[in-house]
C-alpha cells in the first residue's frame, strides 16, 4: 500500500510513534501479552491514531504482514526442517566431535563455537542451544575449567547467526522490508557474523572464564565421586553420556524435543563430510545467484541466456534451501526410517516455529503501518536533521528495542520498518543497502548473549538434570 500524505505534523507523528513503541513494550514486558497479539493490536491502534482512513486500515495492516511472510515463511520452514534432520541424526554431535579433534583439547571452546556457527545456519537459536547443551556440559566436564569457557562461545555463535544470517526470520524480514537481495545479505553477513562472534564472544569468554569460575559438577551434578559421579548422579551426563566421547547421535542425555529417535544403540550418525556438505550446499547455490546476477547487471553477461537463468533460479534463496532439504531427506531422512516416519518428523518440526513466523509477520505489519502513515519518514527525518546518520539511526533504534523487550526478531523487524521510509538517502547500491540491514542486526546479537526465548530454553536446560 502506498504511503498517505501525513495527516499530522512531525511532532504529533513522533509522539504517536513513541506512544506506540511504549505501548508495545508495556504489553510484552508488563502485561506479558503474546508478542504476536501485541504487535497486531499496536499496529491497529497506531494506524487509527495516525490518521489512516478507516477503510484503508485493514489493507495497511495486511500489506506489511503478507509481504513479510512471503519471504519469511518459506525460508524459516525449510531451514527448520533441515536443522531438525541434522539434529535427530546426530549431525550436531558429529560436528562438535570433529571440530574438537581437529582443533585439539586446548582449543575445545573454539571448536564448540565453530561447530555452533556451522550448525546455527539452518537451526534456530532455541533448538540449537538445547541440542548443544549436553555437548557443552560433557566437554566442560572432560577438559575442566570454568563453564563460561565452553558455554559462551556456543551460545554466542547461535546468537550471531540468529541475528545476522538468513534463513533466520529477523534478517529475512529486514532484507524484505528494505527491498534487498537475500543472497547478498547471506553471503556478506556470514563473515561479519563470524568476526562479531570471535571478537565479541569468544575473546570475551576467555577474559571472563579466566576471572569467573563456574564449577560445572557442583552446579549440575553434585560433587564428583571417584570419577563416576556423572554416571551415577547425572545419568548420561559424564564422558560416556550427554553426547560425550562415545556418543554418536547428538541427542543422548538431554531433554530433547519429540521426534528424536537416535539412541546409543541406534543407527550410526552421518559423517562429518555429509553434514558439512549439506550445510555448504545452499551457500554454494546462493553464490551462483549472487555472482551471476552481479555479472549480468555489470554487463559482463548478456541479458538473455537460458543456462544463466537456470543457475540464477537454482541460487534463489528459497529454491536453494528447498534443494538442500530434498537432498537431506534422501541422504539422512531415509536412513533407518521410512518415508512416512521422516514426513512425520518434518511435520512435527514445523509446529514450534508457528509463533515465530507469526511474530515476524506482525512485525512487518507494524513496520508497514509506520511507513504508510508517514511516522517512519518523520522519525528518520528528525534524526537526520539533528545530524544522526541513517546507519547510526538503524543501530540505535534496533539496540533500544532489543534491550527493552529482548526479542531479536521483533527489534529487527520493527527498526527496519522505521528506517525503510528513507530510500532516497540510500543510493541504489546493493552494498549500501546491505550495510543498513547488517547494522540493524548487529545490536541484536551483541546486546544480549541470547534471544529471550532462547534464554528460557537454555535456563531450563542448565537447571534440569539430564535424563
Amino acid at each position: 500500500m502506498d504511503p498517505i500524505d501525513p495527516v499530522y505534523g512531525t511532532g504529533t507523528l513522533l509522539l504517536i510513534a513513541g506512544a506506540a513503541v511504549a505501548l508495545l513494550l508495556f504489553l510484552i514486558i508488563a502485561v506479558r501479552l503474546h508478542a504476536f497479539i501485541a504487535l497486531v493490536l499496536v499496529s491497529l491502534i497506531t494506524a487509527v491514531a495516525a490518521g489512516i482512513p478507516l477503510a484503508d486500515v485493514p489493507d495497511a495492516m495486511t500489506a506489511g504482514f503478507g509481504s513479510t511472510l512471503a519471504s519469511v515463511a518459506l525460508l524459516v520452514g525449510f531451514g527448520v526442517m533441515l536443522g531438525r534432520l541434522l539434529e535427530v541424526t546426530g549431525g550436531a554431535q558429529v560436528l562438535a566431535d570433529t571440530m574438537i579433534s581437529r582443533f585439539g583439547e586446548q582449543r575445545a571452546p573454539l571448536a564448540l563455537g565453530v561447530a555452533a556457527l556451522i550448525f546455527g545456519f539452518p537451526i534456530f537459536f532455541d533448538a540449537g542451544l538445547v541440542v548443544f547443551l549436553p555437548i557443552i556440559l560433557t566437554v566442560a566436564r572432560r577438559f575442566g575449567g570454568s563453564l563460561l569457557y565452553y558455554a559462551f562461545p556456543a551460545a554466542g555463535a547461535f546468537a550471531a547467526m540468529h541475528a545476522l544470517v538468513p534463513p533466520h526470520p529477523g534478517p529475512v524480514a529486514a532484507g524484505t522490508v528494505l527491498g534487498g537481495d537475500l543472497g547478498v545479505v547471506l553471503l556478506i553477513n556470514l563473515p561479519i557474523a563470524v568476526l562479531a562472534w570471535f571478537v565479541g564472544v569468544y575473546l570475551v569468554s576467555r577474559f571472563l572464564g579466566a576471572r569467573i569460575y563456574v564449577d560445572l559438577p557442583e552446579l549440575l551434578f553434585g560433587p564428583e565421586n571417584g570419577g563416576d559421579a556423572a554416571g551415577t548422579k547425572g545419568g548420561t551426563a559424564g564422558d560416556d553420556g550427554a553426547g560425550g566421547g562415545a556418543g554418536s547421535d547428538g541427542t543422548r542425555g538431554q531433554a530433547e524435543p519429540s521426534g528424536s529417535v537416535a539412541t546409543a544403540t541406534g543407527p550410526q550418525p552421518p559423517t562429518f563430510g555429509t553434514v558439512l556438505g549439506l550445510l555448504l550446499l545452499p551457500l554454494i547455490l546462493i553464490s551462483f545467484n549472487t555472482v551471476l546476477t552481479t555479472l549480468r547487471a555489470n554487463g559482463t553477461l548478456a541479458e538473455e541466456g537460458t543456462l544463466v537463468d537456470a543457475f540464477i533460479l537454482l541460487g534463489n534463496t528459497p529454491v536453494a534451501l528447498l534443494i538442500t532439504l530434498l537432498v537431506a531427506i534422501v541422504v539422512l531422512g531415509t536412513r533407518d526410517r521410512t518415508m512416512a516416519e521422516t514426513t512425520d518428523l518434518l511435520d512435527k518440526s514445523l509446529a514450534p516455529i508457528c509463533s515465530i513466523i507469526l511474530i515476524t509477520g506482525a512485525g512487518g505489519m507494524f513496520g508497514g503501518v509506520l511507513r504508510t502513515s508517514g511516522i517512519g519518514g518523520a522519525l528518520t527525518s528528525s534524526l537526520s536533521d539533528i545530524g544522526v546518520p541513517l546507519l547510526l539511526q538503524a543501530f540505535l533504534l534496533a539496540t533500544a528495542l532489543r534491550v527493552a523487550q529482548g526479542s531479536a526478531t521483533v527489534s529487527i523487524t520493527t527498526a527496519s520498518g522505521l528506517i525503510a521510509t528513507r530510500p532516497a538517502t540510500c543510493p541504489a547500491s546493493r552494498w549500501r543497502c546491505w550495510s543498513r540491514r547488517s547494522r540493524l542486526a548487529r545490536p541484536c546479537s551483541a546486546t544480549s548473549p541470547t534471544p529471550a526465548s532462547g534464554w528460557s530454553a537454555a535456563s531450563s536446560g542448565w537447571t534440569r538434570r539430564p535424563r
